[in-house]
């Protein structure tokens, strides 16, 4: 199989209250894209990565990520939209394997998991299981419904998906004007079952700046 991985890495670091990228802040030594892209190099089924990055930023990620299956696309101004642009340079492939740069810690094991799971059912994404109870609120605020734990997952990436599956996802999305802010949506849109694979509560996700200090102490345990 020809697998082809999207490391999704041009959002901004507004939430960070960073001037620039977060993912070029350093974790353990090494900057969040860096472990975010090698997590990938180091997995068989892969056999190119390709990095979303703001045209600002792609010098400084391709002097950090020198490795010949690694290639860069300027992404768009959503999620949808970046991973849209580095889906119009792949001519074919399999699976694509869809993650967040800001996710430094994925573990091997997870990404091939959900790789499998993809390969029987044509969609799949890790995620955990949600260990607070959640109360569904009205426009009010008020509570009117408490869901069943033992049903929810906390969706994490990668998501991995049928290369042909997604493009058809991506095609009707676009056709209705829908712009979906997690692949898995995307898939469901079009009536397509996404196999949950369960995986590690350490993949987190770099968002504001007490994750730096969460990774480092994950990263020493």
């Amino acid at each position: 199989m020809n697998n082809v991985a999207i490391v999704l890495g041009a959002g901004s670091g507004s939430r960070m209250k960073i001037e620039k990228s977060k993912l070029l802040l350093e974790i353990g030594g090494k900057t969040v894209i860096e472990r975010s892209v090698e997590a990938f190099l180091d997995i068989s089924d892969i056999d190119e990565i390709i990095v979303t990055v703001r045209e600002q930023d792609i010098e400084e990620f391709s002097s950090l990520i020198k490795d010949e299956r690694v290639s860069f696309v300027i992404g768009g101004d959503t999620r949808q939209k970046s991973v849209k642009n580095a889906v119009e340079t792949i001519d074919e492939c399999d699976l694509i394997i869809i993650h967040d740069g800001a996710r430094p810690l994925i573990k091997a094991e997870d990404i091939e998991k959900t790789i499998r799971e993809a390969k029987d059912y044509g969609a799949a994404a890790v995620g955990v299981k949600v260990k607070d109870t959640i109360k569904v609120i009205d426009c009010e605020g008020f509570v009117i419904d408490t869901p069943d734990r033992s049903t929810l997952f906390s969706v994490q990436t990668p998501q991995v998906f049928n290369f042909a599956l997604y493009k058809q996802a991506l095609l009707k999305a676009e056709k209705e004007n829908m712009d979906f802010t997690d692949d898995c949506q995307l898939i469901e849109f079009i009536g397509q079952k996404v196999k949950m694979v369960e995986g590690s509560y350490s993949n987190i996700k770099i968002t504001t700046q007490e994750d730096i200090p969460l990774a480092e102490n994950i990263l020493k345990s």
